[in-house]
């Protein structure tokens, strides 16, 4: 796999993930110039040559920062095409705004739409992310969307603790389906709660379906945000009779506000997320465990380099 053929440059959001890439690819990150003007205006150079190459740019969305990681991106993507890349593809773990894929109420708008069209408008020829909000986010794209599942990474994990008994229990109804895909691989049976919202970042589990009694379950979920969900849910299944030992995954944390506070304080056995997103050492607490994602990108990126399949990621 020739290292001319292609490049790796990161944004400012997450140096470590892209690192962590090229080093599984052998092949040195690109470099970038990345910073701030005084008036707040952001400004991208790629300071290698990318003319005839295609170009990987890895840009993540963190927590109070999306919208400054996406100009980034914007411009990163920009300067590529400008730059003569043959193809731009990009790499975004977590997706901001994908939780705005619809109108929920008269005059709002489609946020996850209006940045799938900057993010093409801007030079993007391909995206791969990780477990959107919603499958159907990826017919906002005019581009190729890539939406790898980490269903394996996972189950790769929690067999090594061959756990007995086990039930995956969905937060709410919409994450059922990707709960029961976990579920099989485990060989496990599957719970799923109802969930209300009576507004923002608030939620109410008002009923468990499902034989959870004496079981020990896995909660298992797209994303943490402010953690009220995941920790609301712990209470309802134990209240239903589930073993003391609950452990929580999900993809994206994002840990938005009081999320680790909550986490520390709701003693799950432990915590399993990728690093999709970096997390700071105050968002980070005893029984926290990150998966990486690097050689799962890797390997798409290889796939791509070498014109094969990797359909088995994403589905």
């Amino acid at each position: 796999m020739p290292e001319t053929k292609f490049k790796i440059f990161a944004g400012s959001s997450h140096p470590e993930l892209a690192k962590e890439i090229a080093t599984i690819l052998k092949t040195p990150p690109g470099k970038t110039k990345l910073s701030t003007f005084s008036c707040g205006e952001k400004y991208v150079a790629l300071e290698e040559t990318v003319r005839g190459k295609e170009v990987f740019l890895v840009q993540t969305c963190r927590d109070q920062f999306v919208n400054e990681d996406f100009m980034e991106l914007f411009l990163m993507c920009d300067a590529a095409r400008l730059a003569f890349a043959t193809k731009v593809h990009v790499i975004i773990p977590s997706f901001g705004y994908a939780r705005q894929d619809k109108v929920h109420i008269p005059r709002e708008p489609i946020s996850a739409k209006l940045m799938a069209n900057l993010l093409v408008a801007s030079g993007a020829d391909h995206i791969m992310t990780f477990e959107l909000h919603a499958d159907q986010t990826q017919a906002f794209f005019d581009v190729p969307v890539d939406n790898i599942k980490t269903h394996r990474l996972f189950a790769e994990y929690f067999k090594k603790k061959n756990l007995k008994n086990m039930v995956v229990v969905s937060p709410d109804a919409g994450g059922a389906k990707n709960a029961k895909k976990f579920a099989d691989m485990m060989g496990a049976s599957i719970a799923i709660l109802h969930k209300t919202r009576p507004a923002h970042n608030v939620s109410a589990i008002t009923h468990v379906v499902g034989d959870i009694a004496g079981k020990t379950c896995v909660i298992f979920d797209d994303m943490i945000d402010t953690a009220g969900s995941v920790v609301n849910a712990k209470t309802a299944l134990l209240k239903a009779g589930a073993k003391k030992d609950v452990y929580l995954c999900a993809t994206h944390a994002i840990f938005s506000g009081p999320a680790a506070k909550r986490l520390k304080e709701a003693r799950f056995k432990e915590v399993v997320v990728t690093n999709s997103i970096p997390l700071s050492r105050s968002k980070q607490f005893s029984g926290l465990k990150q998966l990486s994602l690097a050689p799962l990108l890797a390997s798409v990126i290889k796939s791509i380099i070498t014109h094969k399949s990797a359909s088995y990621l994403f589905y």
